[in-house]
């Protein structure tokens, strides 16, 4: 059983040694494409369901940025990641009742999309004396199913959230709706530029709007290509997942 799960491991390793090249090179092509340098876009691998022993292999590789959607797998990772030179992100749905797993823990949550979220964030950053990043994830595709501010509510909150102490706003995050054609979905992005590019403008004290993050293993490209700065890239990078395991 031992010399099996090696064995795996083993190809799991070359995988993702492999995976990592094309993808580098697809980001720094789509970069380039976009008028930026390839040092402009953020690659975080989305780790759901990889095993720790792998996402540290990528990690020594040079990924120097991680996202888990799960709470409780976060947990049960977290004092096997390899920290050293990468950062923990969190970037799934969220309920206010496991914020106080998160923070000080990772270094941004990715999916803030209510005042309730919001305040218990602030409250527990402030009780343990510490400042939060966020970004605020917008339900671009008005998706009944799928969390998210709607866009029509966005300024709205994030002029709500700018104010509370503890909280850094640092972008804007979003998942367009999957399956939909490729020009669609392109239009989805841009929109969130447009978003992106309006709310830095307006200058609102404790926003920065230094991330779009959007795009992930089907379509990282076509979201670089429509400005993002960040993308979340697990599938291309890790193989399918098994959620069995």
């Amino acid at each position: 059983m031992t010399e099996k799960l090696s064995s795996e491991l083993k190809q799991r390793f070359l995988d993702v040694e492999e995976n990592l090249k094309v993808v580098r090179e697809e980001v720094a092509e789509a970069a380039v494409k976009s008028g930026r340098v390839p040092e402009d876009i953020t690659l975080l691998a989305a780790t759901k369901t990889v095993p720790v022993e792998v996402i540290n292999h990528g990690i020594a590789l040079g990924i120097d940025h991680i996202g888990e959607n799960k709470v409780q797998e976060l947990c049960d990772k977290f004092d096997s990641y390899d920290l050293s030179k990468c950062e923990l992100q969190f970037i799934g749905h969220l309920q206010t009742n496991k914020v106080k797993y998160l923070v000080g823990r990772v270094s941004m949550i990715q999916s803030v999309d209510q005042e309730k979220l919001a305040k218990e964030i602030s409250r527990l950053s402030v009780k343990r004396n510490l400042t939060t990043d966020l970004l605020i994830e917008v339900n671009i595709g008005h998706e009944s199913n799928k969390s998210g501010v709607l866009p029509e509510n966005l300024y709205e909150l994030t002029h709500t959230i700018a104010s509370f102490p503890g909280l850094r706003i640092r972008g804007l995050m979003a998942i367009p709706p999957a399956g939909a054609p490729k020009q669609e979905t392109m239009n989805y992005f841009l929109q969130m530029h447009q978003y992106f590019i309006d709310i830095k403008s307006k200058k609102i004290d404790n926003v920065s709007m230094d991330f779009l993050s959007m795009g992930m293993s089907a379509d990282y490209s076509q979201a670089i290509l429509a400005g993002a700065n960040m993308v979340r890239v697990g599938t291309a990078l890790f193989g399918p997942r098994n959620y069995n395991k």
